[in-house]
């Protein structure tokens, strides 16, 4: 223990105890102490402890299994692992050395935009008229693009090299020419949980658009799983006891120089469920601030919707609603940083601003009214988990619709809702739930970590009418359960379209239920795409695939590669095949057979069920 923490903390000896200053916040004098005999670590300042490998998952943003192989490479032992075939580890190889040289790319870019900076006059005044001083500009790693449409070519003399592009720091337009992506901006590197970047954003500081760009969607980075400045933040929100969630790179910077260090942004898009469960796991208290307008309430009815899923009875979700004319930073320079804090620990808790919303959407004095209000209601309580909370909210909502809660759990989820007015925003890609707390989308059945139950198929439930694609008036296509099965294994492993050969094109052909995976291989191919984030980009935004996609995609968080993929599908394939043989056999049968073509045709299909039986 001692040791393992020694190599990031100096300590001293102290009694019985190891002392030093905890790296999990600052302070002047040692608050920090590890007990060798005991093997676990303790702050008094900030609250920090654990063991070796809570160690090195908090400080350096390791993952579990990393932590274990750490520590047992440290000791001298070697983690027992699957036994994996060459081919495999070739792979694993190829994947990790790729890996590599995009992250040296992103770092030397880093360095060239932080040498930037200091010579451009420009640049620094900008920053300075926003408040921000060089301290915090080298904290988050602030930069510099300059203005050279090449500039990156002093950097990289293999400007053609293909890995710039994937990358995403070079352009390749159509005629071939190559160009910088960032130009004339203040550059903000974007940072994993462990610290290495994987992407840029830019801030124009002058006229053009957009305001901001961020890099696209690569290898190593995916604006929809990213939160940026997470990594910077980690030591103030365990301080603080809480992670504020803002709007965009310019708060979190901006609320860092004012004292407030516990922020983080989303990179230009709505709330997913990405970024709830990161955030849950870096603290227990979640704040989103939005500016109290219209706007703001709607995307705060989006981040809402997007965290019912994910909520849990030990964990504090709340929205704070600032005044118009201020966002963050300029409501700390206006009053300063203990006011802002008293507005935090104000802030609504979710099930307030749920229940209050709702309530303002129907006339409440009427029945009509409180009908129309259970009808919308319902379905987002089913989105919840089992649990405290969900139970404390329910009763809440009961009182609010004049119902007992035994009579509320009686009025069955209502099918497909009408589409929202203005004001009244579903969640991307979401609709009314069903009475199991799926997520309501055309999905029958959620990633696990919104259903629990993911790997079952849900009953009809009834009542329930054809699901809708938010906001669209047309009917979505049911996804069966082998369809997701093939779905998440092209998500996961887009290369198995490379793999396939005529026939399983011509059975995938044949299956009326299968048209959104064929449409996935068609996006595949045509794209040339590698990985889950380029897929994701490629779909047309908002259309059905694009929903999907990002629907499945989330259960792919932390999910280790499958061992060998092209068993999978290709045992996928063959019982849709079976399926499909079965049920034409028995049509066949409930025909009587009644002509020779029947005959022979119920033959063959019986020979090529045999020799599928066989093979499998």
């Amino acid at each position: 223990m001692a040791e393992v923490v020694g190599r990031y903390v100096q300590l001293r000896k102290g009694g019985a105890n190891l002392l030093g200053l905890c790296p999990f916040h600052n302070e002047k004098s040692p608050s920090f102490t590890v007990s060798p005999t005991k093997q676990f670590y303790h702050c008094f300042g900030c609250g920090a402890h654990g063991t070796a490998i809570s160690f090195l998952i908090e400080h350096t943003g390791a993952s579990f299994p990393e932590a274990v192989r750490n520590l047992a490479a440290s000791a001298g032992m070697t983690v027992p692992e699957e036994t994996r075939s060459p081919r495999q580890v070739a792979q694993s190889r190829q994947h990790k050395e790729e890996i590599s040289r995009h992250q040296q790319i992103l770092d030397l870019a880093q360095k060239h935009y932080t040498r930037a900076l200091k010579t451009s006059a420009s640049a620094i005044r900008y920053l300075k008229q926003r408040g921000l001083d060089g301290e915090i500009a080298a904290h988050f790693g602030l930069g510099w693009s300059g203005t050279d449409r090449r500039g990156l070519a002093a950097v990289f003399p293999q400007y053609e090299d293909v890995l710039l592009v994937e990358s995403g720091l070079v352009i390749e337009a159509e005629d071939g020419r190559r160009y910088d992506r960032f130009r004339e901006r203040v550059m903000f590197p974007i940072r994993n949980t462990r610290g290495h970047i994987i992407g840029f954003g830019g801030r124009i500081i002058g006229k053009g658009e957009p305001k901001y760009l961020n890099s696209p969607e690569t290898a190593l980075f995916s604006k929809g799983h990213e939160l940026y400045g997470l990594w910077e933040a980690r030591s103030a929100i365990r301080s603080e006891g809480c992670v504020l969630v803002v709007e965009g790179y310019m708060d979190v910077v901006g609320l860092a120089q004012l004292g407030i260090g516990n922020a983080v942004a989303t990179l230009g898009t709505a709330t997913t469920p990405y970024h709830v469960q990161k955030l849950l796991r870096t603290s227990d208290k979640i704040v989103f601030s939005f500016d109290g307008d219209k706007a703001g309430r709607r995307a705060a009815w989006r981040a809402l919707q997007t965290c019912l899923p994910l909520l849990r009875d030990d964990a504090s979700i709340r929205f704070l609603f600032l005044p118009p004319e201020h966002d963050p930073d300029s409501y700390v320079r206006a009053y300063g940083a203990a006011a802002f804090r008293a507005t935090l620990a104000e802030a609504v808790p979710l099930s307030r601003f749920m229940l209050d919303e709702l309530a303002s959407r129907h006339p409440m004095e009427e029945a009509e009214g409180r009908a129309a209000c259970v009808h919308e209601g319902k379905p987002m309580f089913a989105l919840m988990p089992e649990g405290s909370l969900r139970v404390q909210i329910e009763r809440e909502f009961a009182r609010l619709v004049q119902l007992t809660p035994e009579e509320l759990a009686q009025v069955p989820v209502a099918g497909p809702a009408r589409v929202p007015h203005e004001g009244k925003l579903a969640a991307p890609g979401r609709q009314q739930g069903s009475e199991r707390g799926e997520p309501p989308s055309y999905l029958d059945e959620a990633p696990p970590d919104f259903d629990r139950n993911a790997d079952h198929e849900p009953a009809p439930q009834p009542g329930r009418g054809a699901p809708r694609h938010s906001g669209s008036l047309r009917r979505s296509r049911t996804v069966t359960p082998m369809a997701k099965r093939l779905l998440r294994l092209l998500l996961a492993h887009p290369q198995l379209v490379s793999t396939m050969g005529d026939q399983q094109l011509e059975i995938l052909e044949q299956s009326p239920q299968l048209i959104l995976v064929r449409d996935l291989i068609a996006l595949a191919s045509a794209s040339g795409a590698h990985h889950v984030g380029a897929l994701l980009q490629a779909a047309e935004p908002g259309s059905e695939l694009a929903v999907l996609l990002g629907s499945l995609s989330a259960e792919l968080i932390g999910q280790d590669d499958l061992p060998d993929p092209v068993s999978e599908w290709n045992d996928a394939l063959s019982r849709i095949e079976l399926d499909a043989i079965k049920a034409e056999q028995s049509a066949l049968i409930q025909s009587g057979l009644p002509d020779e073509a029947s005959r022979q045709r119920y033959q063959t299909l019986t020979r090529r069920l045999a020799l599928i039986q066989r093979a499998s």
